[in-house]
């Protein structure tokens, strides 16, 4: 099996899968979240410290002298900011997310970006940093050694540099200090699909209300689904939730092909379907050699010939040949597949192909190029 044939397989099994998975059903959980229950964005200024002359340079990054002078003088010492220049120090924006029914005490994750010039954040520590939510009120506080997941290096202008290292995280890094009330109506439950359908949000009252929950469910908008809890219900709130979260359902989605002409991906949607069409596929190649050779004077030439250097170039052109598949209408992923793979299309050109079905108003789907 050539290696052609075998891009060609391995994407055939990609495509029926997926399109399996898509018509399978999932849990209303995975696919819906609670109006008034999300998570809220933290951020702060900090200063990352004990760096090994990788942080950032006064001339450059003054702000970062000063917050170490400030801070000095709240401690008692007042040093002037123009003495510090020793780059031990970076000065960076953390930034953490705050999920819903947190409490005070509980530990975040929190991630710091370098504000200067700074190399790396290797080995460093970040000193004691409030995080603040967009209300000015802060909620967490992190402190802690730096986790970087890249490294810097260089010597006589040559560098060496592997993933980011002026990005680190502290695992477990902030304490929450104040929580976020949810926001939950006793008297009913909002349900808000993660991605709007109307198809779905019918189907997601549906289930709800034949469920055997003693309520009618019904869809306001392709998002949004209210659930009225019932009197017997409203002292258990957490009980009913979870009863609706674990309930199954089919999700539906509108036909549509996913592009990725950078990395040469293609993702076909379960419901893709394209009209009567006749492909024909081949490849031309051409390959250009250019040599240079050198022309020299024979033994008996005159004074006045010269060794001359002279360019041969060398021109193949191939081209295999074209192969023509017939497709049927409304034609599945499997047939689809099946068609192209006679073909012994790549990935990439899959691409071709479909932009061409989409010229020729064969696709019946929607078609998204990233």
């Amino acid at each position: 099996m050539t290696a052609l044939v075998r891009t060609a397989a391995l994407l055939a099994i990609a495509l029926v899968v997926l399109g399996a998975a898509a018509e399978a059903q999932v849990r209303v959980k995975d696919v819906v979240r609670l109006q008034g229950v999300r998570e809220n964005n933290l951020y702060g200024y900090g200063v990352v410290v004990g760096l090994n002359g990788t942080g950032d340079r006064a001339t450059s990054s003054p702000f970062t002298p000063q917050t170490i002078a400030n801070m000095l003088q709240r401690l008692g010492i007042a040093v002037p900011p123009l003495t510090l220049n020793n780059k031990n120090a970076a000065a960076v924006m953390v930034t953490a997310k705050l999920p819903p029914f947190i409490k005070p005490g509980m530990a975040l994750d929190v991630t710091m970006s370098s504000l200067g010039d700074a190399t790396t954040l290797q080995g460093g520590t970040l000193l004691l940093t409030p995080l603040q939510g967009p209300d000015g009120r802060v909620y967490a506080l992190a402190q802690g050694p730096v986790s970087v997941g890249g490294i810097s290096a260089g010597s006589g202008g040559d560098t060496v540099q592997k993933n980011h290292p002026t990005v680190a995280r502290i695992p477990q890094g902030a304490v929450v200090e104040r929580e976020v009330p949810a926001a939950l109506d006793p008297a009913s439950v909002v349900l808000q699909l993660q991605q709007p359908d109307i198809t779905t949000a019918v189907r997601l009252a549906e289930v709800v209300t034949g469920a055997n929950l003693g309520t009618t469910a019904r869809a306001t908008d392709p998002t949004t689904v209210v659930v009225p809890v019932p009197t017997a219900e409203q002292g258990r709130l957490m009980e009913f939730i979870a009863r609706i979260e674990t309930l199954p359902l089919k999700v539906d989605a509108p036909a549509r092909v996913i592009i990725n002409e950078r990395t040469g991906t293609v993702v076909l949607g379960s419901q893709f379907r394209i009209a009567t069409v006749a492909i024909a596929h081949g490849n031309l190649t051409i390959q250009v050699k250019n040599e240079t050779q050198v022309s020299q004077p024979g033994a008996f030439a005159p004074d006045s010939a010269q060794t001359v250097v002279v360019p041969k170039s060398d021109v193949t052109v191939k081209e295999e040949k074209g192969k023509l598949a017939v497709v049927p209408a409304g034609a599945s992923i499997g047939d689809i597949v099946q068609g192209l793979n006679a073909l012994g299309v790549t990935p990439r050109d899959l691409i071709s192909i479909l932009q061409a079905i989409r010229q020729a108003g064969a696709l019946l789907a929607d078609l998204e190029i990233m």
